[in-house]
C-alpha cells in the first residue's frame, strides 16, 4: 500500500511531496527498506532514484537519507565528507567518535560495498597528523566493552595528565590510545581520577592543551563517553545557531539518531538551551524541508 501510494505521489503529474513526507517519516528504517523493495517489484524502478529525480536541495537530502540502512548512511556521509567539494572534518568526528564497535564494523563493510574503497585507507589519505591517527584508531573498532579496572584508572589518568603537560607526539599517542580503546565504564573512572590528580576537568584540560581538529575529536570522544544525547544536542545547537543553520549536520544527526536516542537528544536540548529543538528548526528552516525535519524531530509542537 505504501509503495503504491508513493508511486502515485512520485510518478503522477506533479510530485505530491506531503504524501512522500507522511509515508517515509512515519515508518521505521526496516519498514522503509521493505517499501523500497515492494516499490521495485511493483514499478520496476528504484525508489531512491525516483526521490532524487523528483525532489531537490536539502529536502531531497532528507528523504533520500531516510532510505539508507544505518551503516550505509554512515558510509554515505563519510564518503561525501572526504570526497566532496570540501573536506568535512566534523562529519568524521561526529560519526567515528560516537559509534560502537559493532556499528563501526558494519559501517566499514558498507563503505567497502558501496564505494569499493577501504574506509581506513581513505581516512589515511584524506587526513593528517594526530587527528588522522586518532580517527584510524577509532575505525579499528577495538574499544573494550563492559570492562573496568579501578586500579588501572589512576594510572591511565596520570598518563592523560602527563599528556596534557608534555604535549609531545608520544604523549599525544598515549592519550588517544586510552580514549579510543578503554571501555566507557573505565573512562568514567579515569576522568574522575584525572579530576582528583589535576584539580581540573578533562574537557578543560584538553581545551587548554590542544587545538584544531585533534582537540575537537578528543573532546567529542570525552563528551560521548559521558552522555551521547548531550553531545548531539550540543552539536545540533551549534549547527543551528553558530553556523547559520548548517544543513548537512542537522540532517545527518536527525536521521542517524532518529531510532537510537533522538528523544533523549530533544530532552537534553530543551534542558540546556531553553528552547525546544522543534522550535529552533521551525524558526530557521522552511517549506517541505522544514516539514520533513519536524516530522523526524516530532513531539515538541506543544513547546513551540
Amino acid at each position: 500500500m505504501d509503495a503504491q501510494m508513493l508511486g502515485g505521489a512520485l510518478q503522477g503529474i506533479g510530485c505530491e511531496k506531503d504524501m512522500v513526507i507522511d509515508i517515509l517519516t512515519q515508518r521505521c528504517n526496516a519498514q522503509r527498506l521493505m517499501i523500497a523493495e515492494a516499490y521495485r517489484d511493483m514499478y520496476g524502478r528504484d525508489l531512491i532514484m525516483d526521490l532524487k529525480e523528483n525532489l531537490s536541495h536539502h529536502f531531497k537530502d532528507v528523504m533520500v537519507g531516510l532510505m539508507y540502512p544505518p551503516a550505509s548512511y554512515d558510509a554515505h556521509e563519510l564518503w561525501h565528507a572526504m570526497k566532496g567539494a570540501e573536506m568535512e572534518e566534523n562529519c568524521l568526528i561526529d560519526i567515528l567518535a560516537s559509534r560502537s564497535n559493532g556499528e563501526i564494523f558494519q559501517m566499514k563493510e558498507a563503505y567497502l560495498m558501496q564505494y569499493n574503497n577501504d574506509l581506513q585507507q581513505d581516512i589515511y589519505s584524506e587526513t593528517s597528523g594526530h587527528f588522522r591517527d586518532t580517527l584510524i584508531n577509532l575505525t579499528q573498532g577495538t574499544r573494550e566493552e563492559g570492562y573496568a579496572d579501578p586500579a588501572m584508572a589512576a594510572q591511565d589518568a596520570m598518563v592523560l595528565w602527563e599528556a596534557c603537560q608534555q604535549k609531545t607526539g608520544e604523549h599525544k599517542n598515549m592519550m588517544q590510545m586510552i580514549l579510543c580503546n578503554k571501555s566507557y565504564q573505565q573512562l568514567w573512572m579515569v576522568f574522575q581520577e584525572f579530576q582528583n590528580i589535576s584539580g581540573q576537568d578533562i574537557v578543560d584540560a584538553i581545551n587548554e592543551c590542544y587545538d584544531g581538529y585533534f582537540q575537537e575529536l578528543l573532546l567529542a570522544i570525552v563528551l560521548c563517553v559521558r552522555d551521547k544525547p548531550s553531545y548531539f544536542a550540543y552539536r545540533l545547537y551549534n549547527a543551528i545557531h553558530e553556523y547559520g543553520f548548517h544543513n548537512k549536520t542537522v540532517i545527518r544527526i536527525l536521521i542517524a539518531r532518529s531510532e537510537i536516542d533522538l528523544m533523549n537528544i530533544r530532552r537534553r536540548y530543551k534542558e540546556r538551551y531553553g528552547k525546544s529543538l522543534f522550535h529552533d528548526i521551525k524558526h530557521f528552516a522552511s517549506g517541505h524541508y522544514e516539514t520533513a525535519l519536524l516530522a523526524i524531530c516530532a513531539g515538541d509542537a506543544e513547546d513551540y
